[in-house]
């Protein structure tokens, strides 16, 4: 393929509710390769896919089971139903757990069962596993070092140290804030991550010239939350 990969940023959130089924499907309608969507773990193990740690109606997902997360928010997946939605798509499951977070859990149990339902799935998901917190994808590594992980990094992080990190830490992409890649420095981060072996996905793009700019300068993946216009943007 030439070009960045298009991944619809929680799927084509533009046309549908963000997170959802109905959006996954209507990602790879609009030309995307493939979809990111945030991963949090309910009170009984079940991994389910909702940006915030909470919701309306329900407060924080992970102190509720998932019959009762599903009867009150009945449009939230979980991450198998999406896996089976999205066949043929790459899958970046972002993995949400900083400190911080409502649902914070510094023994990293949603990587463990993330580990343990794509083990179980066969033939194995084409999945990259991100996450801003880094103890997170390395944990995600310790379990199966044949999973592709990524670490995602905030504006004012300089992308060129995250590249140096997630090469020492064996991780196979950095995920750079789109702000952090002004004019040349998205070249240069391209070049020495590349030089390591890495691949760089950068978030959140949505406009055609940056699309453009960013795929001149030799990124891997374009995170955007309107795969349609990222899609015409690099014809």
């Amino acid at each position: 393929m030439n070009g960045p990969q298009i991944l619809a940023h929680r799927g084509a959130n533009r046309v549908a509710r963000e997170n959802t089924i109905e959006a996954f499907v209507e990602a790879g309608a609009l030309g995307a390769d493939g979809v990111e969507l945030d991963l949090h773990r309910s009170a009984d193990g079940v991994l389910v896919v909702h940006h915030d740690a909470d919701a309306a109606g329900i407060g924080v997902l992970g102190e509720h089971d998932f019959a009762v997360i599903r009867r009150a928010l009945p449009y939230v997946p979980t991450l198998e139903e999406v896996l089976d939605a999205c066949a043929g798509l790459l899958v970046n499951v972002e993995v949400k757990n900083l400190p911080g977070d409502a649902d914070f859990d510094p023994d990293d149990r949603a990587a463990a069962a993330l580990v343990e339902l794509l083990h179980a799935r066969s033939p194995r998901d084409e999945v990259l596993i991100s996450s801003f917190n880094l103890t997170t994808i390395d944990r995600v590594r310790t379990l199966d070092p044949a999973l592709a992980t990524g670490f995602l990094t905030l504006v004012g992080f300089d992308p060129l140290d995250g590249a140096a990190i997630a090469h020492d830490h064996g991780h196979a992409a950095v995920h750079p804030d789109v702000r952090s890649l002004p004019g040349p420095a998205a070249a240069a981060v391209a070049t020495r991550a590349h030089e390591l072996g890495l691949a760089v996905n950068v978030w959140t793009v949505d406009a055609p010239d940056e699309i453009r700019r960013l795929a001149a300068a030799g990124v891997d993946g374009i995170v955007t939350d309107v795969p349609d216009v990222a899609r015409a943007a690099l014809q």
